[in-house]
């Protein structure tokens, strides 16, 4: 067991601006809002802004996972480069999955066979697959063959259906454990699948819904694409649309449960910090990547504040359930942090600090912001020191 306490969180906070932005949009291709407090905000959605901290811890890491249902399919295509006949290769992906469990996992036999399940694993595995499918060829083609050989039989008549679940051919156990493998992403955002025991891995991070803290409307946005091969003589657009965006000054909350992240990790304490560490700076610098060619909407936030806590993690998103309004003279950023402050002043009254370790922040602005705990100049060192918070034992459990 961890030496923190049975329940040790790490609260992260942003009040991050945004100039015009489509980061996340719904099937009708429009930026997400949500009605909050009477007031409609802008919104992107917690699955987003995970991903793109995922992918950027992966790349920092040199360590890649995939989400994917396909995973027989692309066994198949790589035993297919490497030489192997089509109707081979599709068998082998098969027994991929077939192979996983006693009963294998579950398929959808309609789209060519892929998972039911998303399946969340490292990237390699695709290629340890492949070699051991390479290794057990020879069991492959018999079993191939008896299958070909079985489904001609009861095409033509000579034989009465069977059950029509094939057998395993490679061994449930190598497979099973590829399938279990983790990285770190999958150690912090954790794993569900029920299918396979020992698959499943509990989530030790949790990423809230982005949201404006003010009213937030969509934006029109009229554009077109000059015709560079019109007729000569002639004026035209090859492309007329309305798009729509958003701007305005976002509340970012995610919470890091130390705990469950260094059980997922077996105990490593240190491997567990340093993950904490790199999701606090993925949580500053990711943003979500689409229509990035036409915003270009790379700012950082405003004011980071954490908060260490046992027992239980705090979100801060009730501070703005009444929209604030802009101060004289324009602009959200400097009523979003009086808000944010106000309400972290009555929270710390009404919890005290029992059970909190630590907290502090970092923001561009040059004036202190009250009641958020001790102020760091970076966002580097605001990452320091709540690592070396979050490290701290538990305290001592009072007498009865």
């Amino acid at each position: 067991m961890a030496p923190y306490a049975p329940a040790r969180y790490v609260d992260l906070h942003a009040l991050h601006a945004l100039p015009a932005s489509l980061l996340n949009r719904g099937d009708d291709n429009e930026p997400k809002t949500l009605l909050l407090g009477g007031a409609v905000r802008g919104m992107v959605s917690s699955q987003a802004w995970k991903r793109a901290m995922r992918l950027m811890l992966e790349q920092e890491l040199d360590e890649h996972a995939a989400r994917t249902p396909m995973l027989p399919l692309r066994v198949a295509d790589a035993l297919r480069e490497a030489g192997w006949p089509p109707e081979l290769a599709a068998f082998a992906g098969a027994q991929i999955v077939r192979s996983a469990s006693k009963d294998g996992l579950k398929t959808e036999a309609s789209q060519g066979g892929i998972t039911s399940a998303l399946l969340y694993l490292p990237r390699d595995v695709l290629a340890e697959m492949t070699d051991l499918c390479q290794e057990h060829r020879s069991q492959m083609e018999e079993a191939s063959a008896q299958a070909a050989a079985a489904a001609a039989d009861t095409k033509n008549g000579r034989k009465k259906p069977k059950d029509s679940t094939m057998p395993a051919v490679l061994p449930t156990r190598t497979v099973a454990s590829l399938i279990r493998r983790r990285t770190a992403t999958i150690n912090l955002f954790g794993r569900m699948l029920a299918e396979l025991p020992g698959a499943h891995v509990d989530g030790a991070v949790q990423v809230a819904h982005a949201f404006t803290v003010h009213q937030s409307d969509l934006q029109p946005d009229y554009f077109t694409a000059v015709e560079d091969w019109a007729t000569p003589g002639e004026a035209g657009s090859a492309h007329l649309q309305t798009g729509f965006f958003t701007t305005g000054i976002l509340y970012r909350y995610a919470t890091v449960n130390l705990t469950e992240l260094t059980r997922n990790l077996s105990g490593d304490h240190d491997q567990a910090l340093r993950l904490l560490a790199l999701f606090t700076e993925a949580f500053i610098e990711a943003l979500p990547q689409a229509k990035k060619t036409s915003t270009a909407p790379h700012t950082l936030p405003h004011l980071v504040h954490y908060a260490v806590r046992d027992r239980r993690p705090v979100s801060h998103a009730d501070a703005f359930e009444q929209p604030v309004k802009h101060a004289h003279g324009g602009g959200h950023t400097q009523p979003a942090v009086h808000a944010l402050s106000q309400h972290a002043e009555a929270l710390n009254r009404m919890l005290g600090d029992r059970r909190r370790v630590s907290h502090g922040y970092a923001t561009l602005q040059d004036a202190p912001v009250d009641h958020l705990g001790t102020a760091h100049a970076s966002y580097e060192e605001l990452t320091d020191a709540l690592t070396e918070a979050a490290a701290q034992p538990a305290p001592p459990k009072a007498a009865a």
